[in-house]
């Protein structure tokens, strides 16, 4: 095995400290090996958001609860693991955790594939109450994930290097999703949302097992300048005070967390949008809107972290300034986006939104490691992704949800329909609808009171949803505007 029971790297790195960490080639192999793994985060993440809509119909949840589970189910125990597993990166091996938590996100994913009512007793269990647990169960996976990536990274690459290894990196937040759209589309179209669980879910078992494998451990802060100082490991008070003194730090994660609510926000949503909006089922709105749109994220991602390094020499803020810039662009493109009733459209502004905006995620990375000493880079990113994911990736989806399903019971109002109609009913009568218009067969089963109740409301209510978020990401910029500010004079390589 490549490493030893103390965590310590096996011979075989460049010598000179201050240097990238091991040949051209194996480190290429490490950053795409880590970048495999970050993928596969946000495949088995995202895929809940992708066949959203049978998922909601068979389970009967309304938008609210779908929140829920995309939301703050998931971020409950991925942010509260996340700093105490980042602690024991800081001592332990790194490459063992991260393999152990693939492996172990990867099974519950597949078992979200087994939500279903259980009956104990006499006692039913919800299917959405099961689900519910088996996403925390994921949530608490992936929390094992970024905090020891990241400090692996940041001693396989010289700081002059990071930024880009980094955007590198990041891409996976945008690649996952494009692949959960990709697959995880059209085999819930086929084969039904249980089996697109399973399918994308179990690989990740033996990709755990293959990094444990082939993963070196680098010596700790082995890139670093050679005459930067070799502190003792700080306990978490001490890691919080060098933290304290770092605002370009809080304004970034306050930029971030922002950047996020809205992020996952609309992605939690984006299917249910398309589906709604333009009558399409979840693998035809998953091929050709999400995943174009992921791609477009994803190659915006890595060229910000290209286009830092390279002006960094000149400003060393330019991260910072370009996440901003991005942030603050991509809104135009999201509201035609969420308005236009041209479907080629809506694809085109959504990956232009995309394209603009996601850079900030190399900008997080990169300041998360830069502002701080070697001895607390995976607390920082740790703490970094606890408020991130619990007030952005847990509020962002449940308050996409609350928005769309307040619009819902203010048109349901309005419209006298003069019978009981509930957002489940709705899903159900539109999916049906949609899948029965990809077989070629005619609909049956909703009356067309109700079923054109259904498009109109579900459509415009989840319109009138995505339209709010978009709007907030304003502030996401201006977070990173005061973060610019300060961060010359924080950094720290």
């Amino acid at each position: 095995m490549a490493n030893d029971a103390d965590g310590e790297a096996v011979s075989g790195g460049v010598s000179e400290a201050g240097r990238n960490y091991g040949t051209p080639r194996y480190r290429f192999y490490v950053l795409n090996a880590l970048l495999v793994v970050y993928i596969l985060n946000f495949v088995d993440r995202g895929l809940l958001a992708v066949a959203a809509a049978p998922i909601k119909a068979d389970l009967g949840i309304d938008d609210t609860g779908f929140g829920l589970l995309t939301g703050f189910g998931f971020a409950m125990l991925y942010t509260l693991a996340g700093i105490p597993i980042a602690r024991l990166a800081e001592r332990k091996n790194r490459v063992i955790i991260i393999a152990v938590s693939v492996a172990f996100w990867s099974l519950m994913t597949a078992v979200c594939g087994l939500a279903m009512d259980v009956t104990i007793f006499g006692f039913v269990i919800g299917g959405f109450w099961l689900l519910l647990l088996f996403r925390i169960g994921v949530g608490l996976g992936e929390a094992g994930c970024t905090p020891p990536a990241n400090s692996l990274l940041a001693d396989y690459y010289a700081p002059e290097n990071r930024s880009s290894a980094l955007g590198y990196y990041a891409m996976g937040v945008t690649l996952g999703s494009m692949l959960a759209s990709l697959i995880g589309g059209p085999v819930t179209d086929a084969f039904g949302w249980r089996a697109a669980f399973f399918i994308l879910g179990l690989p990740g078992i033996a990709i755990g097992a293959i990094l444990w494998l082939t993963i070196k451990e680098p010596p700790r802060g082995y890139t670093d300048p050679p005459n930067a100082p070799r502190p003792e490991k700080a306990d978490f008070g001490a890691a919080m005070k060098e933290l304290l003194a770092k605002p370009s730090y809080w304004t970034m994660t306050a930029g971030a967390t922002v950047a996020a609510f809205c992020g996952y926000g609309i992605s939690s949503f984006l299917t249910l949008y398309v589906v709604r909006s333009f009558e399409l089922t979840t693998g035809q709105a998953a091929v050709y809107f999400n995943a174009p749109a992921a791609l477009a994220s994803a190659i915006g991602t890595f060229a910000l972290g290209w286009l830092a390094t390279r002006l960094q020499k000149r400003n060393a803020a330019a991260i910072a300034w370009l996440a901003a810039g991005g942030l603050a662009l991509s809104v135009p493109f999201y509201l035609v986006a969420f308005t236009t009733e041209i479907a080629w459209l809506c694809v085109l502004t959504l990956s232009l939104g995309g394209f603009i905006k996601y850079g900030y995620l190399a900008a997080q990375y990169t300041i998360g490691q830069g502002v701080v000493s070697t001895r607390v880079r995976a607390t920082a990113t740790a703490i970094l992704l606890f408020v991130v994911n619990l007030l952005g990736y847990g509020l962002g989806p449940l308050f996409a949800g609350v928005v769309s399903d307040f619009w819902f019971t203010r048109m349901r109002g309005a419209a006298d329909l003069g019978f009981a109609v509930d957002r489940a009913a709705c899903d159900a009568a539109q999916t049906a609808a949609n899948a029965a218009r990809l077989a070629g067969e005619a609909s049956a089963g909703a009356s067309d009171a109700l079923y054109g109740f259904c498009v109109e409301a579900n459509a415009a209510s989840t319109e009138y949803s995505m339209v709010t978020i978009a709007l907030i990401y304003i502030v996401a910029a201006g977070f990173f505007v005061l973060c610019a500010r300060k961060l010359k004079q924080d950094l720290v390589a």
